[in-house]
């Protein structure tokens, strides 16, 4: 297992500067998001370039942070086709350079038919799978020219919201440039909690070979709703999960979402040691 952190949790900075601050936590790897990450950046949309990544990348490169993941987190059922057109092209921009960033993954969600992605109802109708597929088809295509993979993030509140879901899209597109960004606690909400052990089961069973990095953070159930804390300090176990990584996915890169510098090191504590007596 390599444990690494979403790098905007550490602050929007010059590259040398927040990949400096990552690598002092003894960490390996982090997502990047370049407009939340990167000082100096706002939009990326047209201005990358083998010169660009290969700036950035090697400023995490010489503190042996690897690139995991390159977010490119679009809405591909957008409601208005133009705005769903600019976020395929976005996301196709991203897998044109990746590799140039010394990393081969850019990740997304599949999206919501509300333009702030909060729920709506439709998300787990038929007419926005189909459309949800188109979207990604096109995304995967642009991926096996430049031999790169598209993750996909599953999300309860979204498109691919359950396990099966997530299998029956990996069915639908059958490209190994398809894979998983799997964070369990995002196919749990106040209604389903209880059953996360069944649904770390059920992803691992179905999809578990097509998982490339892995998302871990935790939650309590607080007046009816998720809330974020601490890794450790909430209902996640990790036992299971880690136990299921270890010997399905050895040497995975794990990114510990909603940190910061100053819990960091009490995530990656709990983590090891979890991995340790999975």
């Amino acid at each position: 297992m390599r444990i690494g952190v979403r790098a905007h949790d550490f602050g929007k900075l010059p590259a040398a500067v927040l990949a400096e601050r990552i690598a002092r936590k003894g960490l390996s790897c982090v997502q990047l998001t370049l407009h939340e990450a990167i000082e100096g950046i706002e939009s990326v949309r047209g201005r990358m370039s083998p010169g660009f990544a290969y700036a950035i990348s090697d400023a995490f490169r010489r503190r042996n942070i690897q690139i995991a993941v390159l977010s490119c987190y679009i809405n591909p059922i957008h409601p208005d086709p133009a705005e769903r057109r600019a976020g395929i092209d976005l996301f196709k921009e991203h897998l044109r350079f990746v590799r140039d960033f010394g990393c081969g993954v850019v990740a997304t969600e599949t999206g919501s038919l509300n333009p702030d992605f909060s729920f709506h109802p439709g998300n787990h109708s038929e007419e926005s799978f189909q459309l949800m597929l188109r979207s990604l088809g096109e995304m995967v295509e642009e991926a096996e020219k430049f031999g790169a993979t598209v993750a996909v993030e599953g999300v309860v509140n979204f498109v691919a919201s359950d396990p099966k879901r997530i299998r029956r899209m990996l069915d639908s597109i059958s490209s190994r440039n398809l894979q998983v960004l799997f964070d369990p606690v995002n196919l749990l909400n106040a209604e389903n909690h209880g059953e996360r052990t069944r649904i770390i089961e059920d992803s691992f069973e179905l999809f578990g070979d097509r998982i490339v990095a892995l998302h871990a953070k935790d939650f309590r159930i607080e007046n009816g709703r998720m809330a974020s804390v601490p890794l450790g300090e909430g209902l996640m176990d990790y036992g299971l999960l880690l136990r299921l990584l270890k010997v399905r996915k050895p040497l995975m890169n794990v990114i510990v979402e909603d940190t910061n510098p100053a819990t960091i090191t009490r995530s990656m504590r709990h983590l090891t040691a979890s991995y340790a007596s999975a």
